[in-house]
């Protein structure tokens, strides 16, 4: 089979497409700071922020396709640590678009729908960028200079993403899982929309993107919902108390990130090549977390 490189294997979105690309791919894993295996996959420990690291990698797997997931995604880690969160961000996206253009081989680049201010959605790949805080401004960034060094990558603007936890990093649907089923209140966002997926749809569609797209796409769910009415629908789904769930707004919660108030993705350019994410409660339904 052909080898694919993976960084962030550890993480969410890497790990979840590590178990789904091993199907097709002899696929290579990269970790730092989490060293776990990752099941049906070769790890591969390197700080990608360190070039020479990363030629040696590349020199040792020559790699036919590379899918680039590791990030430092936190919002508000990206604005109180800029100067940190650009290494991975920006610099290590760069040298690796440069070192795919030197061997000739795809490119997907995992951006996001936080690109947006999310005054004017749902969001196409025609529409300018505009983002409110640091993290949007790295992608932005590293879109850019991706496209310079290698002009076949495929950009990949992700929403938020839910589905199953890696050993080492949950999604928040595990944060609204947890709290039910110990009969916790939670408080939700209800004026914060997006374009949720699950990290198997959304491995689905970079397989996809890695082997057939160069451009910029978007890789969004069908469904535009509020954070708050998300868990609703979790809470309905698996049998827990809706009334658990309490509505907050942005305003209501002081964070060092500006957020966007909707950056819900326009993904019909992908639907119609192919591009198929579940509909949510299909998706719920394959995590098992449906009172049936």
């Amino acid at each position: 089979m052909k080898k694919l490189l993976v960084t962030g294997g550890s993480g969410f979105l890497g790990w979840n497409l590590c178990g789904v690309a091993k199907e097709s791919w002899d696929v290579f894993g990269t970790v730092f700071s989490h060293n776990i295996d990752i099941p049906g996959c070769k790890k591969v420990h390197v700080n990608i922020t360190i070039y020479n690291d990363l030629i040696k990698i590349f020199n040792e797997i020559k790699p036919d396709a590379v899918i680039h997931t590791a990030a430092e995604s936190q919002p508000n880690y990206c604005q109180t640590n800029p100067d940190e969160s650009y290494k991975i961000n920006v610099e290590a996206s760069i040298n690796l678009a440069g070192l795919c253009a030197d061997m000739n081989i795809p490119l997907a680049f995992t951006s996001s729908d936080l690109v947006f201010d999310g005054l004017n959605p749902p969001y196409s790949e025609k529409d300018p960028v505009s983002p409110v805080n640091t993290y949007g401004e790295q992608k932005v960034k590293a879109e850019i200079e991706i496209l310079k060094h290698c002009p076949k990558a495929a950009i990949c603007r992700m929403p938020l993403m839910f589905g199953d936890p890696s050993p080492a990093s949950n999604s928040y649907l595990q944060s609204i899982l947890s709290n039910l089923h110990n009969e916790k209140y939670i408080t939700l966002f209800t004026d914060e929309y997006r374009t949720p997926t699950s990290a198997y749809s959304a491995a689905k569609g970079l397989l996809w993107a890695v082997e057939n797209f160069n451009g910029t796409i978007h890789l969004g769910g069908k469904e535009r919902t509020s954070r708050y009415d998300f868990g609703i629908k979790v809470a309905a789904c698996c049998g827990f108390d809706k009334s658990l769930i309490k509505p907050i707004l942005q305003k209501d919660i002081s964070m060092p990130a500006p957020r966007s108030p909707d950056v819900s993705l326009d993904s019909s350019n992908a639907l119609k090549m192919g591009y198929s994410p579940l509909p949510l409660i299909e998706e719920f339904k394959r995590l098992r977390c449906v009172n049936e």
